[in-house]
């Protein structure tokens, strides 16, 4: 079965600096039939204008997870991080016990972008904790690369919870595929460009609700397309 979430039916929040899209039900956006996808609660497509950004807030319990498309996201927070999230660059935040925050556009002129991701952890209580690696351009160009994974394997960013991530950047022409275990179940999120799923059109901003499937064939009919897929027990 698959299921797509269209990007012009995602909820919308608009404050003037930000500019943001909701997967799933958010803030002031609240939708009965779109609460998540498993375990994944928050896929939000953040734009936000130069100088603009969160100020220091609060989080519990929660795997949050900032993707940078494009520009600078500042980051500080209340174990003593703080640093600038740039494109290739995945962060995740543990937030546990609890934890403060901010984001910023680290630009006083130019937009960021970036996906802004919650994943429920496997256990309540967890010690806050903070992780942000590099992935190069090259190493997901024409593949799905692993850059957040339970054990943390490949090089990939640790994620309390039983959950693959994989991103990838394709040329037009580019075909990658992925098996699903038959206690799987993924969430497939087009950051730029357009794809077909399984001969199922998706352009930029749509998502796909993927369950009781085996086998996944992502074909790019774009060029710069860059795609986000979660591969989740079900």
């Amino acid at each position: 079965m698959l299921t797509i979430r269209k990007a012009n039916d995602r909820g919308v929040a608009k404050f003037g600096w930000l500019n943001s899209h909701h997967s799933f039900s958010f803030g002031q956006y609240f939708d009965p039939e779109h609460m998540g996808f498993g375990v994944l609660r928050v896929i939000n497509d953040d734009r936000v204008s130069g100088g603009g950004g969160f100020p220091p807030h609060n989080h519990r319990d929660m795997e949050i997870i900032s993707y940078v498309v494009k520009g600078g996201l500042e980051h500080k927070d209340s174990i003593g991080n703080g640093s600038v999230i740039k494109p290739g660059d995945v962060q995740r935040m543990s937030a546990g016990t609890g934890i403060v925050h901010s984001e910023y556009n680290h630009s006083a002129t130019d937009e960021v972008h970036f996906l802004q991701i919650w994943i429920i952890p496997e256990q309540r209580g967890l010690a806050p904790g903070y992780e942000q690696k590099h992935f190069n351009p090259e190493e997901n160009q024409g593949q799905l690369h692993l850059v957040g994974s339970q054990d943390g394997r490949n090089g990939s960013v640790t994620i309390h919870q039983d959950v693959d991530l994989y991103s990838a950047h394709l040329a037009s022409g580019d075909q990658v595929s992925h098996e699903l275990g038959s206690d799987r179940q993924a969430w497939l999120q087009v950051v730029n460009g357009s794809i077909t799923l399984n001969d199922h059109p998706l352009r930029t901003g749509d998502g796909a609700a993927i369950a009781q499937l085996d086998h996944l064939s992502i074909h790019s009919m774009a060029d710069d397309t860059e795609l986000l897929l979660f591969d989740l027990a079900a």
